[in-house]
């Protein structure tokens, strides 16, 4: 991929009709100077965040985005491009790149764009855009009233990592020469509030956070600044664990990593590679019976929802895991197209990954289990696709007869995602609104736990 810097005379997107009016530009340009096909993509993102600490403005950032990229096809050789300048020299310059590299480049049979059938103009509108009429004065003084209840809620925080309020709207346009063309506007508003708790010796810190398409769902201040109070104070005298075998529950804000490592297992790019320990896994019991994963893609307002991937097809509810069984593989055309199958509508992703819950609410979960590691925060990036092992820093508590008796730090949990999968005996219905993946949490029956 090529990236053309941005000069003084760049172009300003603006509305949806310019972003569909330069989409079929650049098209035309790819058509013109020889591309037997292309694709476009086009983004405009405006918005900012403001940062507070200890009673001071940190930061105050502003942002709008544009950038252009384009894909063409010169038969079965490819080339692409992208720009920030979206002035007619610079679209033209962008698409005369891309065009060089595929006539250089090695031809592919499974080049191309994908089905012509699975795309449609006639698309969802799934409820994603709610700008935010906040002024930055108006977010100033939001963020200063959750750190100052956070502040003055208890005498052991001691300290603040800050509080963060951003507001984003994004506009995403894809077009390409079959005759697609689609636009979608969303906005994404965040608010969050770190914490440092100090009692005696032992220091710690920790956070509560908020993430939504439409404002009015936002945690309030209050509610915010308690959770990340209770949260940070709940840590303070914390220390390892013996080394031994035990249950270890993965909490909702941190059980989503288990099944995006699936999703990473089972995505075309990986399988075609053979760089995956669940290759011929369709079909066979990766998880007990009754586990189902799938996609949401169409859910009104969510943030993991999209009318169509990044390729133009029209998204679906695609079902990975079905009572325990590999049931698809995520794919986009290229991938499908190398491993003889058709695209999923994935390209990109998934799209509101849901796992369904086996179980009941976190504290049945916590009794299910009743001795074990409650996991809620891990570190280090331990987990390898191509074998299945997992090892990764943890901290959380240490539960006994199903009640939380102390907090847990400088551990090291270890596994293989394949026995993992195979050990989890319950799934909560304590899903995290915050995530695309919308997970509960998350019991495994044995797995290895370092610490002295």
């Amino acid at each position: 991929m090529r990236t053309l810097p941005q000069n003084s005379n760049s172009g300003q997107v603006k509305s949806t009709d310019e972003l569909s009016s330069l989409m079929e530009d650049v098209l035309a340009r790819a058509k013109k100077q020889g591309a037997t096909d292309a694709s476009v993509s086009v983004n405009h993102d405006t918005g900012f965040s403001v940062d507070v600490r200890m009673k001071d403005v940190e930061t105050v950032a502003f942002s709008e985005d544009n950038s252009i990229s384009v894909v063409v096809y010169v038969g079965q050789k490819m080339g692409s491009a992208s720009s920030t300048d979206t002035s007619p020299n610079a679209l033209e310059a962008m698409v005369s790149a891309a065009l060089d590299i595929a006539k250089v480049s090695a031809a592919d049979p499974c080049f191309g764009l994908a089905s012509r059938e699975l795309m449609s103009n006639d698309y969802l509108d799934l409820d994603l855009c709610h700008p935010w009429p906040i002024s930055p004065t108006e977010a100033i003084e939001l963020a200063l009233q959750c750190e100052h209840l956070a502040l003055s809620s208890d005498s052991r925080i001691s300290n603040s990592d800050g509080v963060n309020l951003s507001t984003y709207k994004f506009c995403y346009g894809f077009a390409n020469s079959y005759g697609f063309l689609g636009v979608v506007n969303s906005s994404r508003h965040s608010m969050s509030c770190s914490l440092i708790a100090k009692e005696g010796e032992s220091m710690q810190r920790d956070y509560e956070y908020s993430t939504v398409r439409n404002a009015k769902n936002l945690l309030s201040p209050e509610l915010l600044a308690d959770s990340a109070v209770k949260r940070a104070v709940s840590r303070l005298g914390a220390r390892p664990i013996k080394t031994q075998q035990i249950p270890v529950l993965f909490s909702s804000r941190v059980s989503s990593g288990l099944f995006s490592s699936l999703i990473s297992a089972i995505s075309g790019s990986n399988l075609y590679r053979k760089n995956s320990f669940l290759l011929d896994s369709i079909g066979q019991s990766i998880f007990k019976k009754g586990i189902r994963i799938y996609d949401q893609p169409h859910l009104p307002g969510a943030l993991g929802s999209s009318p169509f991937d990044g390729e133009g097809v029209l998204t679906r509810n695609n079902v990975w895991v079905e009572d325990g069984k590999i049931a698809q593989y995520v794919l986009g055309s290229y991938s499908a197209r190398k491993l003889g199958l058709e695209t999923t509508g994935n390209s990109g992703g998934v799209f509101n990954l849901t796992v369904d819950a086996t179980a009941g609410d976190f504290k049945e979960l916590l009794s299910e289990m009743g001795t074990g590691l409650l996991v809620t925060e891990l570190m280090g990036s331990g987990i390898n696709i191509l074998t299945g092992d997992y090892s990764r820093g943890a901290s959380g508590f240490w539960v006994e007869e199903g009640a939380i008796k102390y907090p847990v730090e400088e551990v090291t949990i270890a596994g293989n995602l394949k026995d993992m999968f195979a050990s989890i005996v319950a799934i909560g219905s304590d899903i995290n609104p915050n995530l695309t993946t919308r997970c509960g949490s998350v019991l495994i029956e044995q797995m290895m736990v370092a610490g002295t």
